[in-house]
């Protein structure tokens, strides 16, 4: 990250702090009040990206990710407090599928006509890469890089399938179908194989666990494989040469920046080398072997974390991380017919991108938003059955 990140969800976030402050002055009940929540975790989190600011030798570029993080604990610490209902969810949710599914039409619509990095000289940009070893084009749309389309696609697959199995009606469900047909085909198109690994984990583990449900019905079950499958084979050749091909050393190149990491770690344990200053430090690191290898920061966000945080930077991710599958878990068990399979959705989703991140580095606004996001979502929703002062409405969502 090189510059401050200011984009439209900055200024969007500004007008709803607004609306929520001058909400909070109208209610003057005390009653109509609830506890306010922030996740410790996130906190303390914070606490470390602050003071490895302190240590960092490009102090601007680690006050450049602090800044982006601090915006995304203000969406965390909004969405957590004010999504109150079950129709907020829904909305929110609603939302990011609408969103998912327009930029899966994006990005089909790449792979056949290719366009310049701006569309309509508006300042947004897209992401074409060319491969022509494996015959391919890898693409991001608007959301980033390929591989941050697919850990964003991969996700949302995630949510996207869960509502299939709510009391949602036929809307929703049509909305959500056409997300994970369009937006698989979007993922496939990224040629991430980290993307891919991350929704085929999250599937087996939603299916596992939808499977120790009694009285299930098989026709949602039945439809998502039917749609997967058609899915890929009109890719299966593509499919395969990415994952079985020679990809000129792509993955084991990532091994020397992996020892390169721990190396830093060892001089740097406590506070790191700074938030967003791996690649400012890494060059005193640097040993023959990357003469003519990858040099990059390292495709691991745990050890990236690790690095530019130190050892409590990256036990207060974890910590965060957990806490999110933890309440997933709470609200996958309270068996509401529209809120526990949505937790599912969510739980699984995050799982597999945990497993993502074990092969890049997410450094930027949209993935680590919508996960700060989703991890608000579900503390909402499990206050909306514990907390007898949230608004509950009634258990058919229409």
């Amino acid at each position: 990250m090189g510059g401050l990140s200011i984009s439209a969800a900055t200024i969007a976030l500004a007008g709803l702090y607004v609306s929520w402050f001058i909400r909070s002055l109208t209610k003057r009940n005390s009653e109509e009040r609830r506890p306010f929540h922030i996740s410790r975790p996130l906190l303390l989190y914070l606490a470390f990206i602050v003071m490895s600011v302190f240590v960092a030798q490009d102090a601007s570029l680690a006050v450049f990710e602090t800044c982006l993080f601090m915006e995304s604990l203000l969406l965390y610490v909004y969405a957590a407090n004010c999504v109150r209902t079950r129709q907020d969810v829904l909305f929110a949710v609603s939302v990011l599928l609408a969103g998912g599914f327009v930029e899966a039409l994006v990005i089909i619509t790449l792979s056949f006509t290719g366009m310049p990095s701006a569309i309509w000289s508006l300042p947004t940009h897209i992401h074409v890469e060319s491969v022509t070893r494996g015959g391919f084009m890898r693409i991001g749309g608007t959301v980033g890089s390929a591989n941050t389309a697919a850990a964003y696609f991969s996700i949302l697959l995630s949510a996207a399938v869960s509502l299939l199995f709510t009391n949602l009606g036929r809307a929703h469900k049509w909305l959500a179908g056409a997300v994970l047909g369009f937006g698989g085909i979007a993922l496939i198109l990224t040629f991430s194989r980290g993307g891919w690994i991350a929704l085929v984990v999250s599937m087996i583990l939603f299916g596992l666990f939808l499977g120790r449900q009694r009285g299930l019905s098989l026709r949602a079950p039945i439809a998502v494989v039917v749609i997967l499958a058609l899915l890929y084979l009109p890719f299966h050749s593509l499919i395969s040469a990415r994952l079985l091909g020679d990809d000129k050393g792509s993955a084991e190149s990532r091994i020397p920046l992996m020892n390169l990491a721990f190396r830093i770690f060892e001089d740097n344990p406590i506070l790191g080398v700074g938030a967003n200053n791996f690649s400012v430090v890494m060059g005193r690191y640097l040993t023959a072997e990357f003469r003519h290898g990858f040099l990059y920061a390292v495709h691991d966000k745990y050890l990236l974390v690790l690095t530019e945080t130190g050892i409590g930077g990256l036990l207060t991710f974890l910590a965060f991380l957990f806490a999110a599958l933890r309440r997933a878990w709470q609200c996958w068990n309270l068996h509401d017919s529209f809120l526990s399979p949505l937790a599912l959705g969510f739980m699984v989703g995050i799982v597999g991108h945990m497993v993502h991140m074990n092969v890049d580095i997410f450094r930027g606004r949209p993935i680590q938003q919508l996960l700060w996001l989703i991890a608000a979502l579900l503390v909402a929703m499990h206050r909306m059955r514990t907390e007898p002062s949230v608004s509950a409405a009634p258990s058919r969502v229409a």
